[in-house]
C-alpha cells in the first residue's frame, strides 16, 4: 500500500494556477473523460465525478514536500505500537468481537493481523481521511513524477463510482487517494473489497464489517496460510551470526532452536517444521523476531518489514 502522510498546514486548499494551467488542467480532464468512456464508464457518472474538479494545491504541496528522514525500529515502535492504540484496539476488538470472529471464519485470516492492519491504517476507523479522492488523484495524475500510477488509479476511482458502491461527495481519503478504513487505493479496491454486509455495496468507508473482510480477503489472495500466525518475538544468543539474519534467509524453526533461538519468555520455540527467517531490524543488540511465512502476505499489504512487524505486534497486544 502506499504511504501515505497528512500534515497540517495553511496553504490554499484550491491551486491559483495561472489561466494556461487551467486549461492544461481542463484538458487533462477531458482526456481522462474520454478514456473512461471507452472502459465503459457512464457519461452521468463522470459528469457527477469530474464537474467542478480542480487541481488541489495542498496535495501537490504533501506529495512534493514529504520529509525525508529515517527511523530506527526502536524509534517506530515506539511510535505506533503504543499503549493508547493497544487499549483502543481491546475496546473495538471486545465491541466487534462477533463480527471479528465471522471475517476470521470465512477468510481463514487470524483476527490479530486483519485488526492491526486496520488499526495502523485508520486508527480502528476513526481517521480515514478527508480529501476527495477524485480531486486528489486527478491532481496527482496531471502534474507529478508518477502521473502514470495516479491516472491509473484515477481510472479506478471512476470505475467504483460507476459501480454505484459510492458517490463522489463520499469518496474521501488521504491526499494521496488511499481510501477508507484499510486505506485501499482504487485498483487495490476493484481487486480485493468485498460486500461483507450482503447489502449489495463494497463500503469500505462506513461499514466496519466490509472494511475487515476487505483486509482479511487482501491477506487471503496474497498468500495467507490459516492458523501459523505472523511469526513472533525472540531472543537470539550474543554469539548469533547476523549475516544469517534477514527475509531472505529462511530455514527450519527447529534449526534456528539449535543455534540458541528461543521465545521472549525463553520457552522453546513452536512450529519447528516451518519455515521461517530471523529479522535483527536494530541489530543483534535490540528486538529479533522471527517471521513465519504469513510475514510475506502482510508485507503484500505494504512492503516494510517495520510495518509487518508493528501489525503482528499490535495484533497480538488486542487480541491476547
Amino acid at each position: 500500500m502506499l504511504t501515505r502522510r497528512i500534515f497540517a498546514g495553511s496553504i490554499p486548499a484550491v491551486l491559483a494556477a495561472p489561466a494556461w494551467a487551467a486549461d492544461s488542467f481542463q484538458s487533462f480532464l477531458a482526456g481522462i473523460r474520454l478514456e473512461a468512456l471507452r472502459s465503459g464508464v457512464g457519461a452521468g457518472t463522470l459528469d457527477r465525478a469530474l464537474t467542478g474538479v480542480q487541481p488541489n494545491q495542498k496535495v501537490l504541496d504533501h506529495y512534493n514536500h514529504q520529509p525525508e528522514f529515517t527511523l530506527s525500529w526502536a524509534q517506530y515502535r515506539a511510535l505506533v505500537v503504543t499503549d493508547q492504540r493497544a487499549q483502543a484496539g481491546r475496546a473495538a476488538v471486545q465491541y466487534n468481537a462477533t463480527l471479528i470472529q465471522a471475517v476470521e471464519d470465512r477468510y481463514g485470516v487470524g483476527s490479530g493481523v486483519v485488526v492491526g492492519i486496520w488499526g495502523l491504517e485508520s486508527s480502528f476507523g476513526e481517521k480515514t481521511g478527508d480529501y476527495s479522492v477524485i480531486d486528489a488523484l486527478a491532481t496527482l495524475a496531471w502534474k507529478t513524477r508518477r502521473a502514470a500510477f495516479f491516472r491509473s488509479e484515477l481510472l479506478a476511482a471512476l470505475r467504483i463510482l460507476d459501480a454505484g458502491d459510492i458517490t463522489p461527495g463520499r469518496m474521501t481519503g488521504s491526499y494521496a487517494g488511499a481510501m477508507g478504513q484499510p486505506q485501499f487505493m482504487p485498483t487495490s479496491y476493484l481487486r480485493y473489497a468485498v460486500d461483507f454486509e450482503g447489502n449489495g455495496r463494497r463500503d469500505i468507508w462506513t461499514s466496519k464489517a466490509d472494511s475487515l473482510a476487505s483486509i482479511a480477503n487482501y491477506l487471503a489472495s496474497s498468500g495467507w496460510r490459516t492458523g501459523q500466525g505472523w511469526g513472533e518475538q525472540i531472543t537470539v544468543p550474543v554469539s548469533f551470526d547476523t549475516t544469517l539474519a534477514g527475509r531472505d534467509s529462511r530455514r527450519p524453526v527447529a534449526e534456528w532452536a539449535r543455534m540458541g533461538v528461543r521465545r521472549l519468555d525463553g520457552g522453546a520455540l513452536r512450529l519447528s517444521e516451518l519455515q521461517a527467517a530471523v529479522l535483527l531490524p536494530d541489530g543483534v543488540a535490540g528486538d529479533a523476531f522471527l517471521a513465519y511465512p504469513n510475514f510475506a502476505a502482510i508485507r503484500r499489504y505494504n512492503p516494510s518489514d517495520y510495518y509487518a512487524i508493528a501489525v503482528g505486534l499490535i495484533g497480538d497486544s488486542v487480541t491476547a
